[in-house]
């Protein structure tokens, strides 16, 4: 497939002589779903394909009542693409100067972040939980399909589709960022938003803003993530850091190389332990799974299956750092495939099957 830019309008030739192109009416990135709109595109036939070099759409007339099937892979690479020219024209757009940028560890703590501030406002919110799965390489292409394949492997979220998409979207945006605005990072004394402060300080290493460090858990004597404040406790802390002093080069650099050691790794658990990042074994939960499970059936008048979500949730409590609860779900569903745990459903996602201690 080949492709050439006319912005706003993208040409693609998939086809011996048929070339569709897309028209970008927004700044926004795209996931692959945005793709199935076919008000955005338009199809053109050529004489030859040879011809696709001097193609120009307005110099021809469209087809009716065409379409066209694509496979997924197919479709992200169109989607890759497009991003691209958006990501290219995106950094000199007027409209979105801003007057900050704010960079949170999940999407949902951004959605926080959010309601918290006041405008303008520019809020990233990191699409991926850094606790669990695979970091080796994470900076790079190799190493973001590495864990990709770990996670399309084990982890049972539904994301899985559009996981490569949102996390390249969301390095588009911080390698987007204008060098003459300000940049607050968020974090908490947990090891998902530790690693991503980490990652998001190595990802802004050439960059000459001033950055600052926004720790949730100042306001908190737990190692909660920045989610679980409300939005007058999440609007305070911005209050505060602004009596604060942007971060050194010197500790740029030392967040920097933590990165990088945590970068050649391969383990799958970390936890936030005495103020270090700590890889753990990945079979680290499972003792606690078995005996809360225990103490369920215990509970029961006979010994049943009890819903896996039930489990979790029995679980959380019980810990000081609140995991993954997909990875505490990848942990059980562990323990059924090697004869611990027995059955009961299809387990596609926590909530479509139930288990219990086998005799």
């Amino acid at each position: 497939m080949k492709s050439k830019v006319n912005y706003p309008f993208i040409y693609f030739l998939m086809e011996s002589n048929t070339v569709f192109v897309y028209k970008i009416k927004a700044h926004n990135y795209l996931n692959p779903s945005d793709l199935i709109d076919y008000s955005e595109w338009e199809a053109y036939e050529l004489q030859h394909q040879a011809l696709f070099e001097k193609f120009n759409h307005e110099e021809s007339e469209s087809i009716e009542g065409w379409g066209f099937y694509l496979k997924y892979d197919e479709i992200s690479n169109l989607v890759e693409i497009i991003n691209d020219c958006i990501h290219k024209h995106r950094s000199v757009d007027q409209r979105l100067i801003t007057q900050a940028v704010h960079i949170v560890s999940s999407e949902s703590a951004a959605g926080s972040v959010r309601v918290a501030l006041a405008p303008p406002k520019h809020v990233i919110g990191f699409p991926d939980c850094l606790s669990i799965g695979p970091l080796w390489k994470l900076e790079e292409k190799r190493g973001q399909a590495f864990r990709n394949d770990w996670l399309f492997e084990n982890i049972n979220d539904g994301q899985e589709d559009v996981y490569q998409n949102k996390f390249t979207n969301t390095l588009r945006e911080i390698e987007g960022i204008s060098n003459h605005v300000p940049i607050y990072i968020w974090y908490g004394n947990n090891a998902d938003e530790q690693c991503g402060l980490r990652f998001f300080l190595y990802l802004l290493r050439n960059k000459s803003n001033e950055i600052f460090l926004i720790k949730t858990t100042e306001h908190s004597k737990t190692n909660c993530a920045t989610s679980q404040l409300n939005s007058q406790q999440l609007a305070q802390l911005f209050v505060d850091i602004k009596e604060k002093k942007p971060l050194t080069i010197q500790d740029h650099l030392i967040f920097q190389n933590e990165w990088e050691t945590l970068s050649q790794t391969n383990d799958v658990l970390r936890l936030w332990i005495n103020n270090e990042i700590k890889e753990v074994p990945e079979k680290y939960f499972d003792s606690l799974i078995i005996v809360t499970i225990e103490r369920l059936h215990n509970e029961q008048a006979t010994k049943d299956f009890i819903k896996t979500g039930t489990v979790i949730a029995e679980l959380l409590p019980l810990m000081d750092e609140l995991p993954s609860v997909f990875f505490l779900e990848c942990r059980i569903r562990f323990l059924v495939y090697n004869g611990v745990l027995a059955l009961k459903g299809i387990p596609k996602s926590m909530r479509h099957y139930s288990v219990k201690l086998r005799e």
